[in-house]
């Protein structure tokens, strides 16, 4: 049976959360075509996974038979992590844009599973190809040609962990501008936004479709 690896890092619930918001569409439309299947959900803002410590980060490049106990029990959190993105078969994260950078307790995340020579940087990796769907929601426009191109540090950061580091098939769905209902400001915005909105739910549905049907193939 296939399974999934949900990941959600907003700090806000479902119904004041766009990344969560579009991850649900994704999951939903995933799930009806794989009712059988596995999910694997990890919220990262209701329980956070340690960040990574000198132990857990030596050990990795350690015997295992020379582990001292603090590094054992710290690289057992960390393999844990490793394997749940090993047996996916499709990985979806939510990753809002917080101060033009990802919620710190995605990047935590990421530098557990970063694992150079099993995940990272090594043709045995069996993540190596996997596909990852990020809902990269963001409260104004960091688009090509916007004044606030050069602060997009959210796509350019995950596409050189996850495309150029761990080499999965990735994609992006961007719900923009979400800050515009509640910004005097942007109402002139809100227009956009919910057509941002409706365009990522609909890519998310299409996408888990798609993702599907290539797993099952």
């Amino acid at each position: 049976m296939a399974t999934l690896l949900h990941i959600d890092s907003s700090v806000f619930s479902a119904d004041a959360s766009a990344s969560r918001a579009v991850t649900d569409a994704f999951r939903k439309s995933w799930e009806e075509q794989h009712p059988e299947g596995t999910v694997i959900y990890r919220d990262l803002a209701a329980n956070p996974v340690p960040h990574i410590t000198a132990d857990a980060h030596t050990a990795g490049f350690a015997d295992p038979a020379t582990h001292t106990p603090e590094q054992e029990a710290a690289f057992s959190a960390r393999v844990q992590l490793i394997e749940e993105l090993e047996q996916a078969d499709a990985v979806l994260i939510g990753a809002p844009m917080y101060n033009f950078s990802i919620p710190s307790t995605l990047k935590a995340w990421l530098d557990n599973v970063v694992l150079i020579g099993r995940t990272a940087m090594t043709e045995e990796s069996k993540v190596k190809g996997t596909p990852v769907t990020v809902v990269a929601s963001r409260g104004g426009s960091y688009a090509p040609g916007t004044p606030r191109e050069g602060y997009e540090y959210v796509q350019t950061y995950l596409k050189a962990i996850f495309a150029d580091t761990l080499a999965v098939d990735l994609h992006f769905i961007v719900p923009e501008l979400t800050m515009a209902p509640q910004n005097p400001a942007m109402a002139e915005l809100v227009p956009l936004f919910e057509a941002s909105r409706e365009r990522a739910l609909q890519d998310a549905a299409a996408k888990a479709k798609e993702v599907a049907e290539r797993v099952a193939a």
